[in-house]
């Protein structure tokens, strides 16, 4: 049998409209992030699912939470699905960081695998332990439908792993999954196929 898994990106954060790198920060919702949260479970409760995972950072926890309480679930935690850590950029901009080193942040943009920011957690590790956690995911719960709550950067890689994208084209491949907005994944056995990409859940939350 399939299990589908339905992957969502946190609601915005404080550090959203800056576009500042939150990796390991537990930094807080703003009042749209909590509104992309409610639209987040008015959606699961019109598409039920049956099981709800989500990273252990608190931003993903708050956005999982209207859906669980939808559903009358309780979410599961997963530590692998954890935001990566941005080493020297964590907190802010790539600008800032190319104003003060231009040639890494120029290394980064052109390859951000194999030139990831000093300090941060190396990209194929990211991407091995979510591309993991989601199989452990998929494989216990055979043929439901199962929301996954977690964060920009290591969904996007763990798409790439599970697509046999390159890593290294991950931010050209997929610029920004939408806060809140739903990817659907189908999985068979170690088989993953994408059916749907950014699905915004309801038109008129930003």
């Amino acid at each position: 049998m399939s299990t589908t898994l339905l992957l969502a990106r946190h609601g915005q954060t404080v550090w959203h409209a800056e576009n500042r790198y939150a990796g390991v920060s537990d930094v807080a919702l703003t009042d749209t992030g909590r509104a992309q949260a409610e639209a987040l479970g008015r959606w699961a409760a019109a598409h039920p699912v049956d099981a709800i995972w989500t990273s252990p950072v608190s931003r993903a926890v708050i956005t999982a939470e209207p859906a669980c309480r939808a559903l009358g679930l309780t979410p599961f935690h997963e530590p692998d699905l954890r935001e990566c850590d941005f080493g020297v950029v964590e907190g802010r901009t790539l600008a800032e960081f190319a104003s003060e080193d231009p040639k890494a942040a120029e290394a980064f943009r052109a390859d951000p695998v194999n030139h990831p920011f000093p300090g941060a957690e190396d990209p194929k590790t990211a991407a091995a332990r979510g591309a993991t956690a989601l199989h452990r995911i998929a494989a216990a719960h055979d043929g439901e439908r199962v929301l996954v709550v977690a964060h920009n950067t290591l969904l996007r890689l763990v798409l790439c792993e599970l697509l046999s994208i390159p890593l290294r084209d991950y931010r050209r491949v997929f610029p920004q999954l939408r806060n809140a907005a739903v990817s659907e994944l189908r999985t068979h056995r170690r088989s993953v196929g994408l059916i749907s990409l950014n699905v915004p859940c309801e038109t008129d939350v930003p």
